[in-house]
């Protein structure tokens, strides 16, 4: 008899952890499937690089909307349907046993490779991308000031970031996808990536030849001492000659 209470209390602590198991999946948030969160997130951000940049001409609202384009990939995947996530899984479970690659721990998918055991909201991937994001959207709300007074005054801009490069609203918005890169890798922004940033390129060289027709040898003397994108150390901002008028604020 002793025997046979032994082997009927196996089968029901058996059951008993299923059920306990099957609860904690019940209860347990779910880490996609949240398309509100999408929407939201998309928002935020679009609303965010719409007031910064306040589009205007034909080439500003396609700069915009190669942007909208990345971050609704990008939150589509974060909160949505992880298609990145779903693709990899079965090399990420082979490669790191016991990964619930569902969760949305797993999605911050450097860290996950990497194999670094740290809060996803602290460490270091976490950081830098918050700081190439705020850095990006500063410095679109810092060259979008300037090209709005440009604007209105239609004088060449060279002051604020200007005074350091040619285009640094794009190099904003390049920023901000870098960060989200850094933050939340998926297969279909990495792609995106490089081809805005060509697209960003060509809009910039199609900007200089109209700056060029419009300023002339003005426009020659500020390109050939001032770099397109990334500031270079062991310059001096540009300095306007007498007659030249940049836009102050």
């Amino acid at each position: 008899m002793v025997t046979t209470k032994h082997q009927t209390a196996r089968p029901q602590s058996r059951s008993m952890t299923l059920t306990m198991r099957e609860d904690t999946d019940m209860t347990r948030e779910p880490a996609y499937g949240l398309w509100s969160l999408v929407l939201i997130n998309s928002l935020v951000f679009i609303i965010f690089a719409f007031s910064f940049t306040r589009p205007r001409t034909a080439r500003d609202w396609r700069s915009l909307g190669a942007f909208v384009a990345f971050i609704v990939a990008l939150f589509t995947e974060m909160y949505g349907f992880p298609l990145t996530v779903y693709l990899l899984s079965g090399w990420l479970v082979s490669q790191h046993p016991g990964l619930d690659v569902f969760s949305h721990e797993a999605g911050h998918l450097w860290p996950t490779l990497l194999g670094v055991k740290a809060h996803s909201h602290f460490d270091l991937f976490h950081l830098l991308s918050s700081a190439l994001i705020v850095g990006g959207f500063a410095l679109l709300a810092s060259a979008w000031s300037v090209l709005h007074e440009v604007q209105r005054t239609h004088v060449l801009a060279m002051t604020g970031p200007y005074a350091h490069i040619r285009h640094p609203q794009y190099t904003g918005f390049i920023l901000i996808m870098l960060g989200f890169l850094v933050l939340w890798p998926t297969l279909p922004t990495l792609l995106m990536f490089p081809v805005l940033v060509g697209m960003y390129a060509r809009l910039a060289q199609t900007e200089e030849r109209t700056m060029r027709q419009e300023f002339g040898e003005v426009y020659d003397r500020y390109a050939a001492v001032t770099p397109g994108f990334l500031p270079t150390r062991r310059r001096q901002p540009y300095e306007p000659e007498d007659g030249e008028k940049p836009v102050s604020l």
